[in-house]
């Protein structure tokens, strides 16, 4: 069996019940989910400071030294605040706690050596630290003194006692039970060209880094392995949508989109719009399915270069859908088409919730009969009711009003899927991604 398989349960500090907090808080369950758990963060710890440097707008540092003595102070209901007096030989600090009073002094002997490693306030005239961590001077090696790592916790788990000093704990212990180097990944060629460090290293380093550099090598390494397998996914995916789904071809450039261009076109196209427009022909004609992001910021011309591209599924006898987020977006997009197709016999129709009886009706059969060339709507064009004679390409204007579910609906117009142009000022990562997709 896998060692990074075994449950969670066997490693030395864990057991049943936070076994099971583990899972419910943080979905770990074995070796490997635990190994996989990084760090939100690091600290340098690789100076230790003296008490007579310390100020209390520092952040979390460290000093080294021995207690004095203990006192307890009742704070009622039970409750009592405990008050380690610790020197290191240049001033005094003290170390409190509002809870754990046995596990205190069953732990903590006065005149052992310690590195206390928290964040510096000042109570009563005097620098403390409240519920440091705290270390054995003479057996500390983690981190090589280097850098702190530390991970996301629950409220839960607090509860429970399991906190980012718990789990940099349990990381250590399986760590230093991973005897034999962890398997490599990525192929030779390419960590060898990137420069990367083995997954093994990247793995050690990224809980038990000894500089910045460390860090930011593993991070690199760790990132570079998810990103890279989750584009092989997306290849893999687009090489199994193009074996099962062909795409339309438009082999020609017509009489409408050469009439618009010549007595049409309202202004003279960009270097990058005549560039787009080139590209969208391409795949429209590449016999494979379209699916590309058009983003340029609101005025740039992107309704322009669709009106352009869906000129060209027209001369090749395939009628397009424009789909907007709202019933308002999508009368000023039926408005503008209009005006710049001014004269040309083509029939564009506006098909919202607001459209409803003989008229709705008219678009629902047009859309039947493709005698509709154009059609302008929201949701409403991808209802099941609603079917294409043969819809070729469809514009999806603001990608993030519209979801998975309403996509696959509309690849069902047609025994192929239309090709797909999605227009946005702002693409957000899941706009990108399902465009991808």
């Amino acid at each position: 069996m896998d060692i990074l398989q075994q449950d969670i349960m066997y490693l030395t500090g864990v057991g049943p019940h936070r076994k099971e907090i583990l899972k419910k808080e943080l979905g770990i369950s074995t070796y490997s989910d635990l190994l996989e758990y990084y760090p939100y963060k690091y600290v340098d710890r690789t100076k230790i400071y003296l008490i007579s440097e310390l100020s209390a707008n520092m952040p979390y540092v460290q000093i080294k030294g021995h207690i004095l003595s203990f006192e307890e102070f009742d704070m009622g209901r039970r409750k009592k605040r405990i008050v380690a007096h610790f020197t290191d030989g240049h001033g005094v600090c003290d170390l409190v706690w509002f809870n754990g009073s046995q596990y205190i002094y069953k732990n903590y002997f006065i005149e052992k050596e310690y590195v206390i490693f928290g964040k510096p306030s000042i109570y009563n005239q005097r620098f403390q630290f409240t519920h440091p961590d705290i270390d054995d001077a003479s057996e500390l090696q983690l981190n090589n003194m280097g850098m702190q790592p530390f991970y996301n916790t629950t409220e839960k788990m607090k509860k429970a006692g399991i906190t980012s000093h718990t789990i940099e704990k349990l990381t250590k212990t399986l760590i230093e039970k991973l005897v034999e180097p962890l398997p490599e990944t990525l192929p030779n060629f390419i960590t060898q060209r990137l420069h990367l460090i083995s997954r093994n290293d990247a793995l050690r380093k990224i809980h038990y880094p000894t500089s910045i550099d460390d860090t930011q090598r593993a991070q690199v390494r760790l990132k570079f392995e998810e990103l890279f397998y989750v584009q092989l996914n997306i290849l893999r995916y687009a090489s199994d949508q193009r074996r099962k789904y062909r795409g339309y071809y438009f082999k020609t450039i017509g009489k409408q989109f050469n009439w618009f261009y010549t007595h049409n076109l309202p202004f003279e196209l960009t270097n990058a719009q005549k560039r787009v427009i080139k590209e969208i022909r391409a795949d429209m004609g590449s016999g494979k399915q379209m699916n590309r992001l058009l983003q340029g910021d609101v005025g740039s011309g992107k309704t322009l270069v669709a009106l352009m591209s869906m000129l060209i599924a027209v001369d090749n006898g395939f009628q397009t859908c424009l789909m907007a987020p709202t019933e308002i977006l999508a009368e000023q997009h039926l408005q503008t088409l209009k005006e710049f197709l001014h004269g040309m016999n083509l029939r564009i129709e506006l098909l919202t919730g607001i459209v409803k009886g003989k008229k709705r009706k008219e678009v629902t059969d047009g859309l039947i009969d493709g005698s509709i060339h154009i059609v302008v709507g929201t949701h409403a064009i991808i209802e099941d009711k609603i079917q294409f004679n043969n819809l070729g390409l469809a514009v999806i204007d603001e990608q993030h009003r519209f979801g998975v579910a309403q996509r696959a609906k509309l690849w069902k117009k047609n025994e192929n899927p239309p090709h797909i142009l999605v227009m946005t000022a702002t693409p957000i990562p899941r706009t990108l991604a399902m465009t991808i997709y």
